[in-house]
């Protein structure tokens, strides 16, 4: 497989539909992928056979798809398979940009495969895909207990980060989209050698 074939074509951000949700910690991969696409000037619109919201760039020949599931987070899967099958994408061409609370806010890290760390969103697109092969943008946006807090992380995740901490985790957010180009031409070393050489912010 050369690195076109094995270059990203869909990056899903995961995330809760609706006004209540919308800057919540949760949907901290809406985020990204919104940003995506104002920097590659489109816009999302409904996809009723996707389950989701989609939106298309081209570069330089190559077509790389964005989805935003419409979905509750733990069906996340239903969106992504139905969009890849009808594509032919594979699991190693997608990147999925996700909250990450092991991760402080102002920290973003790239990794292929690897487990779910009890993220329902995760859970069902591994789930749907039968496979952990696919690649993860982990935006972190903090744990309770390094917050000195008893919230669960359900409850957590659900609500909007301090203003410090949405400021650093918008910053990782345009760090990442730095290597988005990168990651459409399947160089994933170079990739993650750039994200995750970058300084991450002191917001812990």
């Amino acid at each position: 497989m050369n690195a076109q074939d094995n270059s990203i074509r869909l990056i899903v951000g995961l995330g809760n539909i609706g006004a209540e949700y919308e800057r919540t910690r949760h949907n901290a991969g809406f985020w990204f992928v919104d940003a995506v696409a104002r920097k590659g000037g489109t816009a999302f619109g409904a996809e009723r056979k996707f389950h989701g919201e989609t939106a298309r760039l081209r570069d330089r020949g190559r077509e790389l798809w964005l989805l935003k599931p419409a979905t509750y987070m733990n069906r996340s899967g239903q969106a992504v398979v139905a969009l890849a099958l009808y594509y032919k994408i594979l699991p190693t061409q997608i990147l999925v940009a996700h909250d990450e609370v092991d991760l402080p806010p102002g920290t973003v890290k790239l990794k292929r495969g690897g487990g779910t760390a009890g993220h329902n969103g995760l859970k069902d697109i591994q789930a749907k895909l039968s496979t952990p092969d696919f690649w993860r943008l982990r935006i972190g946006v903090g744990h309770p207990r390094a917050l000195a807090l008893t919230q669960e992380v359900a409850d957590f995740v659900l609500h909007p980060p301090s203003r410090e901490h949405e400021a650093a985790i918008d910053e990782s957010i345009e760090r990442a989209l730095q290597i988005v180009p990168l990651l459409v031409e399947g160089q994933f070393e170079r990739a993650m050698m750039k994200l995750h050489a970058a300084p991450t912010a002191s917001a812990q």
